[in-house]
């Protein structure tokens, strides 16, 4: 073989073996980048799931306290909230 046929040999084998190893840390990449939003995702509904039951948590509290405590709406006194002032 010819030293310009070497060359050229050993000029597209490394080009092809660039090529196939970029392709390759490119997938890895991807995956890991949708790995991410994956775990990302998970993430979110699990704080919406969290704030949801703290949510229904103060609404029955504030539920029980209305049967326990008088509550007016803050323009006069109970008696007016009622109707009677």
């Amino acid at each position: 073989m010819s030293r310009a046929a070497k060359l050229t040999l050993a000029g597209t084998s490394i080009g092809a073996f660039a090529v196939v190893a970029l392709v390759h840390y490119q997938q890895n990449s991807e995956k890991a980048a949708m790995h991410a939003g994956v775990v990302r995702d998970i993430e979110q509904q699990r704080v919406k799931k969290e704030r949801q039951a703290d949510f229904e948590m103060q609404k029955a509290l504030e539920e029980e306290y209305r049967k326990v405590q008088q509550v007016h709406d803050g323009e006069g006194g109970p008696e007016k909230a009622r109707g009677k002032g």
